[in-house]
């Protein structure tokens, strides 16, 4: 019986961390990164699409991105969209693609996206003790309905607080590096 919830708090809990990566794909670090711009909304024929759908992303060079659009038409369709976002990305389109030259961060910009890494990180955590709560009241309300002793509940407990704890640590590894990525120069 615990072992069960134990594992569905271990699957729940991974599939916070895996949201947490996705979040920090999405803070700006000062190198280039696909993440930044492919959720990038774009009006096109009166449909609002993710830059994903439209065109084919790269990172060429560590401070880069091309926009290669599938229809030429779209073009300043994207444009647009980068102008109208709340990226701070200058668009230089070509003709044939746009490129995006990612800036060097400034030391206030930096210290703006560690808040927003930390940020994102302990709405991980919240999420994290609320899994860890609904295990407990699984337990408790397996103990209430007879079906573990009270030892046993005890140590189910003792299991999944050391489970939580495991993925916070795991947690502040992962912002520890999201921010030595910020901050390097």
């Amino acid at each position: 019986m615990h072992e069960e919830i134990k594992n569905r708090l271990r699957n729940r809990m991974d599939k916070t961390i895996e949201s947490l990566l996705e979040e920090f794909k999405k803070v700006r670090s000062g190198r280039a990164n696909s993440a930044l711009v492919e959720d990038l909304i774009v009006e096109y024929y009166g449909n609002r699409l993710p830059l994903k759908q439209l065109a084919s992303i790269s990172v060429p060079e560590p401070r880069l991105i091309v926009v290669q659009p599938w229809d030429k038409g779209s073009l300043s369709d994207i444009e647009k969209a980068f102008h109208k976002s709340d990226l701070a990305l200058n668009p230089n389109n070509d003709g044939k693609v746009i490129r995006i030259a990612i800036p060097p961060l400034t030391e206030e910009r930096r210290k703006e996206l560690v808040k927003v890494a930390k940020g994102k990180t302990e709405d991980a955590r919240v999420a994290i003790r609320n899994i860890r709560r609904d295990g407990n009241d699984e337990v408790k309300q397996a103990e209430k309905d007879g079906h573990v002793s009270e030892d046993d509940s005890k140590r189910a407990m003792e299991d999944i607080q050391k489970i939580t704890d495991e993925y916070i640590e795991q947690m502040n590894k992962l912002l520890e590096g999201k921010e030595a990525e910020i901050m390097e120069v």
